[in-house]
């Protein structure tokens, strides 16, 4: 096989399988109810002070329609906390409850468990070229994403 099939091979398993292991991870105890799509968006929110709703949307490269649905049953999950804003009353700002930034930080640990298991199998050359390279692959699609918006 030539490098470029092989380098395809590997990119589609890699993107799969990272995909269902973090759901697999993520829906443990009481995170049941939870989606990877959720687990972005409390991301996204994060656990500093309340966000406004186009922020996020924009963080997630999402419309405000969309998040809105998203943020509708992380509410009632419990997971997010939703109120209007004080100085303008047409914003709607959002944050993690208490049960959010659990979430958030049993998230955080599957990432974090994932880039040490791959880090400490590599020398520190190896590290380094390995981060140029997804630097790279990450361009070429935030490059992608914005010919496709366009």
């Amino acid at each position: 096989m030539d490098i470029i099939s092989t380098l395809n091979e590997l990119l589609v398993k890699l993107f799969r399988n990272i995909n269902v292991i973090e759901e697999r991870a993520i829906r443990t105890g009481e995170y049941r109810d939870m989606t990877a799509n959720d687990m972005h968006v409390i991301e996204a929110i994060g656990t500093e002070e309340a966000k406004n709703m186009t922020s996020v949307a924009r963080s997630l490269d999402v419309t405000t329609g969309t998040l809105t649905i998203a943020v509708n049953s992380l509410v009632k999950k419990g997971y997010v906390d939703r109120v209007r804003s004080e100085e303008d009353r047409r914003v709607v700002l959002i944050s993690l409850s208490e049960k959010g930034k659990r979430a958030y930080l049993h998230h955080r640990q599957f990432h974090d468990q994932m880039i040490n298991v791959v880090v400490e199998e590599l020398s520190e050359e190896e590290q380094q070229v390995l981060e140029r390279a997804l630097k790279k692959l990450n361009q070429f699609f935030m490059k992608t994403a914005d010919r496709t918006v366009s």
